[in-house]
């Protein structure tokens, strides 16, 4: 086992986490980045095909009102397109029969980024030193001491893999998924643990798919690709295409709760049988087909995530503290934020307010 000292532990590599590690980055303090995962980017996941790239995770941003994100799109030399939205909406009913709707455009303006939301965190990794990141690194134990902090890394209740000794701690993680995974010492306060077992994690309890195909044949169709159902597998369908570049893709949200999804296969074929029943037979025959169970990922959701989310919390900080233990653990990510919170936006403003407020 090895002990290694820095000044500050990140610990979680999504957005807040790698963002939070750029703004270190251009101070003198020595820090690294904890990730469980074997890879970066924590909800923001975009698998590719034929060049391009889809979003499971968090897939829309939206520049008239998150400008800290629509700033760091464009000086990280990235660019967006509006999310496709012309031609006739969709609305299927609980018998599975479809009307035509009329379509309407999301406001504020949605748009999509060019090579997927994983552009934005492969952009910044570059910004940061080599060995800044470290993958399948897991957090069992954060025990407090009298220069700052120790952090464990492995499982819990086994010989720990490697320890660091720290000054201070980002935790970049969901609060919820934080309170149940990592051992405290000294215990965190009854009415901390409970107020951060309450801050539901965003996109947690969902799943996503994505379907691409050679052609746009409900664009062809005078369809927009935006499509609701009441009888399910999805709920929610949007076109996923980037303009008139091929492939051209579907995409949306399971709408049946996390424990009855445990037959990844069959609902994949569900969800064909779902679109062709909205869009056409061609619908049947994707040339690639993507699909991400957030549910089912230890590294995202606890147990509390199952149930699904009926509307978009209000998020703040656990228990109105953005920092515990004087200061020696801060809190970050989009849960944490006291503005959009569950949106990219919240969590570059809460890594930003954890990095300003280090004493070092």
């Amino acid at each position: 086992m090895t002990t290694e000292s820095v000044d500050v532990v990140i610990i979680g590599g999504g957005l807040s986490g790698i963002y939070a590690a750029c703004l270190l980055s251009q101070t003198n303090k020595s820090f690294v980045v904890l990730e469980a995962r074997d890879r970066i980017g924590g909800r923001i996941l975009s698998p590719e095909y034929d060049g391009f790239f889809s979003d499971l995770g968090p897939s829309w941003y939206w520049p008239d009102i998150h400008f800290k994100l629509a700033h760091l799109i464009q000086i990280l030399g990235l660019s967006g397109y509006p999310q496709f939205e012309t031609g006739i909406g969709c609305f299927q009913r609980y018998n599975g029969t479809v009307q035509a709707v009329r379509g309407y455009a999301m406001q504020p303006a949605s748009w999509r980024l060019s090579g997927g939301m994983m552009a934005i965190i492969t952009k910044l990794e570059k910004l940061l030193p080599p060995s800044a990141i470290r993958l399948n690194h897991p957090v069992c134990h954060i025990e407090k001491i009298s220069s700052g902090a120790q952090v464990s890394i492995g499982e819990l209740e086994q010989e720990p893999r490697a320890r660091f000794k720290t000054r201070q701690i980002i935790l970049a993680l969901p609060p919820r998924l934080a309170a149940a995974t990592i051992l405290f010492t000294p215990e965190l306060s009854h009415e901390l643990t409970q107020a951060m077992l309450k801050i539901g994690t965003w996109m947690a309890g969902h799943a996503k798919f994505c379907a691409l195909y050679a052609k746009p044949f409900w664009r062809e169709s005078g369809l927009s690709g935006q499509a609701f159902s009441e009888c399910g597998p999805l709920g929610e369908i949007h076109d996923a295409s980037n303009h008139d570049m091929s492939p051209y893709g579907l995409t949306g949200f399971v709408g049946i709760p996390a424990v009855q999804r445990n037959q990844q296969q069959s609902i994949a074929d569900a969800i064909l049988c779902q679109l062709a029943g909205i869009f056409g037979k061609p619908a049947l025959q994707p040339v690639t087909f993507f699909y991400k169970d957030w549910a089912q990922e230890r590294f995202t959701a606890t147990q509390y995530d199952q149930p699904p989310m009926v509307s978009h919390p209000q998020y703040h900080p656990p228990a109105n503290k953005t920092a515990i233990w004087d200061a020696t653990i801060h809190f970050a990510g989009t849960e944490t934020a006291t503005q959009n919170g569950g949106y990219l936006e919240g969590a570059l403003s809460t890594a930003e307010r954890a990095v300003k407020n280090l004493t070092l």
